[in-house]
């Protein structure tokens, strides 16, 4: 079944954590840390969305990173969609989990 209108081609999941994160942490090693990737992948990710924007979301320097005019305007946004895609996957595992409780003990205890 096709959506109507159809939804427009967005740029890979993985470019746009990496975005947020580097950007909400103002650093591509942080958030390479926060992500469980290199630095280099996620600086590989944030070229990979800016060349799909055509556009700089970062200036580079020694001492890090800082978001451009452009990068900036849009953070607030992508925070808000990463907690709301955040709450929706908590949602959607506390709904699907069964309410059930094991515990696990030695047979001497048990």
């Amino acid at each position: 079944m096709s959506v109507s209108p159809p939804r427009p081609r967005l740029p890979q999941l993985n470019a746009l954590r990496a975005f947020e994160a580097a950007a909400r942490l103002r650093s591509i090693s942080a958030a390479s840390e926060e992500l469980c990737v290199t630095p280099a992948a996620v600086a590989q990710q944030v070229k990979s969305l800016e060349a799909w924007t055509g556009e700089k979301l970062f200036k580079r320097n020694p001492q890090g990173v800082e978001l451009t005019p452009l990068g900036a305007g849009v953070l607030d946004e992508f925070q808000t969609a990463f907690d709301a895609l955040g709450k929706a996957v908590q949602t959607l595992r506390s709904q699907a989990a069964p309410m059930e409780i094991r515990i696990a003990a030695l047979p001497s205890v048990a």
